[in-house]
Parts: structure tokens; C-alpha cells; sequence
């Protein structure tokens, strides 16, 4: 169950893609509060949960109230934002969101491990900014096929160009670190 709000978050951009033209935006709001409830049943929800649920049923009640394509498309935009918003909190009150995720998996982490998941959740905020910017923008100016293409490919290959990157960079600090 708590893998379908996933799957619809990334088919999103081709469901808006295929549709534009096709279905009127109001119907298509159906996937925000779909994804919004599913997420609202299956996740513990905090506060940047619930951030995100307002943020996305007030995008669909836009939508469906317009009748129109923008809001729709700022889904991604909320998505950044709320992602930035939890990793940047996590910066002025401790542990990070990565030093969280570390200590899961390795227990208790040296103080260089500390500083290094803080400069990695530092350019995940990096990233949560550049990627909401650039999907504002195909939003705000960009055809529906560059929207979709950029938000439904590119941020997730960036995503995992970053993911992957990152791995390598901890594999060669634990080296060095003797980890």
C-alpha cells in the first residue's frame, strides 16, 4: 500500500502529459488527492507531511476550480519545496536528515562521519532548491512534453546521478576513515 503514492508521484508527469489535450485538468486533479489520501493513509504523518497534504489538496482544488493545467504542473515544485524544507529544518536542529539515515545503518558515527551526512544534507538542499526552480520554470514556461520530460526523466536521472555519486564519495570516506 505504501508503494502506490510512490508510483503515482513518478507516472504523475506522463499522466499529465498524456492527458493534456486529452482529459480537462479538473479530472486529472484526481491523481493529486488520490496520492495525497494514499500517503495520508500509509505514512506517519509530521509536520512536513502535513505540509505536503495541504500544499498538494490546495494545488488540486486550484486545479479543479480553474479548470486549469499550472497547478497541476506545480506538483513537483511542492514536492522540492517540502523535501527542502525537511532537510534544511534538520540543519538547525539536529541530527540531519542523513545523519539519521547513517546512524540506521552504522549505529553510532565518528564526529568526521557527523560533519560529513551534515555536508551531504547540504547539497541535497542544493539540489531540492535547483531541481524546484527548474521544475517551477518548465511549469511556469515550458510546453507540456518539456515539462513532463523534465520532471518525469531528468530530475529522477539527476536524483540518481546524486544518489550514486554520493555512494562513491562515502565509499572513499569510510576508506579513509578506516570504517
Amino acid at each position: 500500500m505504501t508503494v502506490l503514492p510512490v508510483a503515482i508521484t513518478l507516472l504523475y508527469p506522463f499522466a499529465i502529459w498524456l492527458g493534456h489535450g486529452q482529459v480537462e485538468p479538473r479530472l486529472l486533479a484526481g491523481l493529486v488527492v488520490l496520492a495525497a489520501l494514499l500517503r495520508l493513509l500509509t505514512a506517519k504523518s509530521g509536520s512536513a507531511g502535513r505540509w505536503w497534504l495541504v500544499g498538494a489538496l490546495l494545488l488540486a482544488a486550484f486545479a479543479v476550480w480553474g479548470n486549469a493545467w499550472t497547478p497541476l504542473k506545480l506538483y513537483p515544485v511542492l514536492v522540492n519545496a517540502v523535501m527542502l524544507g525537511v532537510f534544511g529544518y534538520s540543519l538547525f536542529a539536529p541530527p540531519t536528515v542523513v545523519e539519521r539515515f547513517a546512524r540506521l545503518q552504522e549505529g553510532e558515527l565518528s564526529p568526521a562521519a557527523v560533519i560529513y551526512t551534515r555536508r551531504v544534507t547540504q547539497v541535497w538542499c542544493g539540489f531540492f532548491i535547483i531541481n524546484g526552480s527548474i521544475a517551477l520554470a518548465t511549469a511556469l514556461w515550458a510546453s507540456p512534453a518539456t515539462w513532463s520530460l523534465y520532471n518525469g526523466v531528468i530530475a529522477y536521472i539527476m536524483m540518481g546521478v546524486l544518489f550514486g555519486g554520493e555512494y562513491l564519495v562515502r565509499w572513499r570516506f569510510k576508506r579513509r576513515q578506516h570504517v
